[in-house]
């Protein structure tokens, strides 16, 4: 079998607080290979961004790695610190994030960008790089690439700095791309046509993707896998039909039921009742069973279950049960 692109092994990120540790990202396992986009998705606080940050090494301190392993093309990158890290960025993961302001240089124009990028991770010369970089414009779609390589950002739209963005991401080839949150800000037409070109590019390339959202229409679309976060753990994970479709997961349940695509013809939307815990107060056991109308008493002891490919992380996973709404709706 093939050497994933990356595999993240028992990955935990740690905060020390003033009332002690809080674990953001939980002991989180998955592969992502070439050519596959795997989405990863959760609400806002499930520790979605934090898996990617920590995997392009971009955690705030005092936010660290406590536990765990993350291997890139076989090469262990977890332990990788200052310029070991940084020629890793740009050159082996390219990112992709959600506001496309915050990581492009207003000062600079989008082809001195894309050519300092490329000259700090290839042997390649000046003119090459210009030369990639209007070549790298055109691919992802921007139209008169040879004379927009010139624009600064402030002179696009938002879906043309998006694609910029994806550029710089894949402009020195990187074997991986972590696109956070990358359609979050932009109407549903050129969300469509980012989707699109993401899954393109990963296509053609054979770059393997991670595309972190909340969107469960963007992961429809758009993934091959699917892993489902909550309070920072792997809720469930496996192949994107089989996740939306047959749910295992009580909380993946609730989260398809909620959407109106999902719903469509079948009464009210379904709300999970309650909100996901505070990080210094995730429950023991399963920490979704205070929300769960299928918990008992062993969801509510350690250990935690743990999700496996293509199996939720729940001691009563969900085989052709009806959801239960707990509000009667």
């Amino acid at each position: 079998m093939d050497t994933p692109v990356l595999s993240i092994r028992d990955l935990s990120v740690a905060i020390p607080t003033r009332h002690g540790v809080v674990r953001p990202v939980d002991g989180v396992s998955y592969d992502i290979s070439a050519g596959e986009i795997l989405g990863v998705v959760g609400e806002s606080g499930a520790g979605k961004s934090m898996a990617g940050n920590a995997v392009i090494g971009l955690l705030t301190p005092p936010a660290h790695i406590s536990k765990g392993e993350i291997w890139l093309n076989g090469r262990r990158i977890d332990q990788a610190k200052g310029e070991a890290m940084r020629r890793l960025r740009g050159k082996e993961i390219g990112m992709v994030f959600q506001d496309p302001l915050t990581s492009l240089n207003p000062l600079l124009s989008i082809g001195d960008q894309l050519t300092e990028t490329m000259l700090t991770h290839l042997p390649i010369s000046a003119a090459e790089a210009r030369r990639r970089a209007v070549a790298a414009l055109e691919e992802v779609g921007i139209p008169g690439a040879a004379e927009r390589v010139n624009s600064y950002p402030h002179e696009f739209s938002g879906g043309m700095r998006q694609r910029v963005v994806i550029a710089l991401a894949l402009c020195c080839e990187p074997s991986l791309v972590i696109a956070d949150e990358p359609t979050t800000a932009l109407d549903v037409s050129v969300q469509a046509q980012i989707i699109s070109l993401l899954k393109g590019l990963c296509r053609d390339r054979g770059t393997a993707v991670m595309l972190i959202t909340h969107d469960m229409g963007v992961i429809a679309e758009a993934t091959d896998r699917v892993a489902v976060m909550y309070a920072g753990r792997l809720a469930e994970i496996g192949a994107v039909q089989e996740v939306l479709t047959a749910p295992e997961h009580p909380y993946t349940h609730g989260l398809m039921a909620s959407t109106p695509l999902a719903s469509l013809g079948k009464g009210r939307l379904h709300q999970i009742p309650g909100a996901m815990p505070r990080l210094d107060a995730v429950p023991e056991g399963c920490a979704f069973h205070p929300r769960c109308p299928y918990a008992t008493d062993q969801c509510r002891k350690p250990p935690a279950p743990i999700a496996t490919d293509g199996r939720a992380a729940c001691w009563h996973p969900l085989i052709d049960k009806p959801l239960v709404n707990q509000e009667g709706a």
